[in-house]
């Protein structure tokens, strides 16, 4: 079942409007989560909400939003004042500018969403704008009101559909100054730049994200898979990180490196996408891939 949309309203390029939808573009539904539980009677742990001066519990509908100015002072703001904050990108996104993308910086990205049209009309709009984008080779700026907030949203075509990114504000970017300015200038002589550039063409190739294993995630899999065996959980050693003497030493030691690592590169155990798929069947159940492979070897019988 496909998720459901995130935002619903229109996409304007001047005069030209369309219908859309916005869905995530992500998910994290098939990461290993825990619960939190108590360790004396195996229970889960359940939160609620309380009164911080009397400690008795507050129902939802007698909670509300509050900013504070100083210390147990604070502003009451209700849901419906915030809804009479009528910008126009609660319900439509507007483009306003069309950028290059290289003109993005990477720090101001957050998280990408899929745009296609709402129901059976507009769709002709939007293929013209979208495929606008598309000859143009630039995206499109406009902005997007989601849980409560105005976002910057960048669009660009995919496939049939567009992707819009959610983008930072200039105030949610620290500066690199603060990080950077205690870094000491080290002498890199081209002899060492020459070895690096060799380490480099050595692990060249493309980004193919299926190449990829999340090893926390399997390494998280195969903890749970041994403590419902029944096996000891024996701790692993711990990779060790040792300082650098001799810097050309390591830069050579490690083109040899290089090259064995390219020859026998590792394959992920599984797709990404089914990781959940990888702990053992829960006793008493099939796994759905035998069972369906079952039924579909079984003969049909045939009808009178």
């Amino acid at each position: 079942m496909a998720p459901r949309a995130n935002w619903k309203g229109f996409l304007r390029l001047s005069l030209v409007t369309c219908p859309v939808a916005l869905y995530p573009a992500t998910s994290e539904s098939e990461k290993i989560s825990f619960s939190q539980l108590n360790r004396q009677t195996g229970h889960r742990i359940k939160y609620l909400k309380v009164d911080a001066d009397t400690g008795d519990e507050v129902p939802n509908e007698d909670i509300v939003k509050g900013y504070m100015l100083e210390k147990d002072q604070f502003i009451e703001v209700t849901k419906e004042e915030l809804e009479e904050i009528a910008l126009e990108s609660t319900r439509t996104i507007a483009i306003d500018e069309f950028v290059e993308k290289s003109e993005i910086d990477p720090r101001y990205l957050i998280r990408p969403y899929y745009l296609r049209p709402d129901g059976k009309v507009g769709h002709a709009a939007f293929a013209v704008i979208r495929e606008t984008i598309r000859e143009m080779n630039k995206v499109a700026i406009g902005r997007v009101v989601l849980t409560n907030r105005e976002h910057i949203i960048a669009l660009e075509p995919l496939d049939k559909g567009l992707v819009g990114t959610l983008l930072r504000y200039p105030y949610e970017v620290r500066s690199e100054q603060e990080y950077f300015d205690e870094i000491q200038d080290g002498k890199v002589t081209k002899d060492m730049l020459d070895l690096a550039k060799h380490i480099v063409n050595q692990k060249s190739g493309r980004f193919e994200p299926d190449k990829f294993e999340d090893q926390y995630e399997t390494a998280l899999i195969d903890l749970i898979n041994q403590k419902r065996a029944g096996k000891p959980i024996t701790p692993k050693e711990r990779p060790r990180g040792e300082n650098v003497v001799d810097l050309m030493e390591a830069l050579r030691r490690s083109v040899g490196g290089a090259a064995g690592e390219t020859k026998a590169t590792k394959k992920p155990r599984k797709a990404a996408a089914g990781q959940k798929e990888m702990l053992m069947p829960i006793a008493g159940k099939k796994p759905k891939e035998t069972a369906e492979k079952k039924s579909a070897a079984r003969p049909q019988r045939k009808s009178a």
